[in-house]
């Protein structure tokens, strides 16, 4: 007998139709005699619902009671996933975030979790119960709801995994798992049987969208074995684990990610002179604005042009900083380019493997795609190009490193 804490995001529960669906894939695991833990998300456009109509009250709704309001999304869901398993003699019992204590800090629609008590979710999987738990919520010291954030379930489902000591923790999602790449840029891409939890963090936090950046790290930190699986397709799925795997010794790269919101800007001719990189992004970070790739220039005369991406929803913002910096820096000018992506390769391989920049830069120099800027980790290579050529340098680096599904048949598609 195992225990499995399994997530089951809003698209899988959007429907009637679905929760049936899920309550009868949550039967099947009971059957077969594993002790169930379920987190679910609001139904599919039920958070989108809640925030139109706070803002038919007022523009700037307070945090506190936003909490309030998105919280019931998914207390909707587990009472309807819990019927749904009693219709089918399968016991259950519901627990929003409050009645499992689920700790959070008091910063309010994006709180992090501090200690969950597993008392009262222990004594009802004694019982034979199937616990289904809202995620995405919890409450602080003072008894106020708190959210986690966009995907906080994600990291509800993880933290009691963790707190549970629990086997694995089983994400669902309207995908098969972890691709080498977006398949829908790429017609072969490869679904991945497993990967480490630092390759899933790097794909994560450079534009792969299966996995909240918050879960995984929080599974790696706890060391707890996440799985990526399907609602709608049964398969194996993709095992996030760590480091160790008999497929750590296999060469180089496990993936493909991208990244199209993207801004690049330059701040040209600024004296070369000790500390000046941090009055530049110094304002910069102050405003909350995150900067991601930075290279700085040294030029002959003295000068040198700082250039840095940032979203490109905070590009303007972020210009405003850098023209009211220009007279006091003495800078040249300033530059923005809002047509760039990024693209990165990731895997542990890189570490043993030489050669996989020089491989990456022809693969792409053969496109003729320029890159503009450059930047590295032990793990991963980034390179920020125009936007036009994102997904041809994505088709051409999932060529180079043969990432492509032996299996995949080309003559099956329509």
């Amino acid at each position: 007998m195992a225990l499995i804490v399994q997530k089951f995001g809003g698209t899988s529960v959007g429907t009637i139709e679905r929760i049936e669906a899920v309550a009868d894939k949550i039967v099947g695991f009971r059957e077969r005699g594993d002790d169930i833990v379920v987190v679910v998300s609001a139904m599919s456009g039920e958070t989108n619902r809640l925030i139109a109509l706070a803002k038919d009250i007022m523009d700037y709704p307070t945090p506190r009671e936003m909490d309030v309001l998105l919280s019931t999304g998914e207390q909707v869901t587990i009472a309807l996933l819990s019927m749904a398993l009693e219709k089918r003699g399968c016991g259950a019992r519901s627990f929003t975030g409050a009645q499992v204590k689920i700790l959070t800090c008091n910063t309010h629609m994006k709180a992090r979790i501090r200690e969950i008590d597993g008392t009262r979710i222990h004594a009802q999987l004694e019982q034979g119960n199937v616990v289904v738990v809202a995620g995405f919520q919890g409450t602080d010291d003072h008894g106020n709801i708190t959210t986690l954030g966009r995907g906080g379930s994600d990291t509800t489902a993880v933290a009691l995994a963790a707190a549970l000591e629990a086997d694995e923790c089983q994400i669902y999602t309207d995908v098969k798992g972890v691709y080498t790449t977006d398949p829908r840029v790429v017609e072969d891409a490869r679904l991945l049987t497993s990967i480490t939890f630092e390759e899933m963090l790097e794909l994560a936090s450079l534009g792969a969208k299966v996995l909240q950046i918050r879960a995984v790290e929080f599974a790696g930190k706890y060391k707890v074995p996440l799985r990526v699986l399907s609602s709608f397709e049964e398969g194996p799925g993709t095992l996030i684990s760590l480091e160790g795997d008999e497929k750590m010794e296999d060469p180089t790269i496990a993936g493909i990610a991208f990244e199209r919101d993207e801004a690049k800007l330059t701040i040209a001719g600024v004296p070369d002179v000790p500390g000046v990189a941090y009055q530049v992004i110094g304002p910069i970070s102050a405003a909350g604005i995150e900067v991601d790739v930075i290279v700085q220039n040294a030029a002959e005369d003295g000068t040198n042009d700082i250039t840095f991406t940032v979203k490109r929803g905070e590009c303007d913002r972020a210009k405003k900083i850098l023209d009211d910096l220009k007279a006091s820096l003495k800078a040249r000018e300033v530059l923005v380019d809002r047509k760039v992506g990024k693209v990165s390769v990731v895997g542990v391989g890189m570490r043993s493997h030489a050669g996989i920049a020089s491989k990456m830069f022809k693969a792409l120099a053969d496109e003729s795609i320029n890159i503009q800027i450059i930047t590295t980790s032990e793990i991963k290579i980034s390179v920020v190009i125009e936007e036009k050529y994102l997904e041809l340098a994505v088709r051409a680096l999932h060529s180079a490193f043969e990432l492509g599904d032996p299996d995949y048949d080309k003559s099956s598609d329509s």
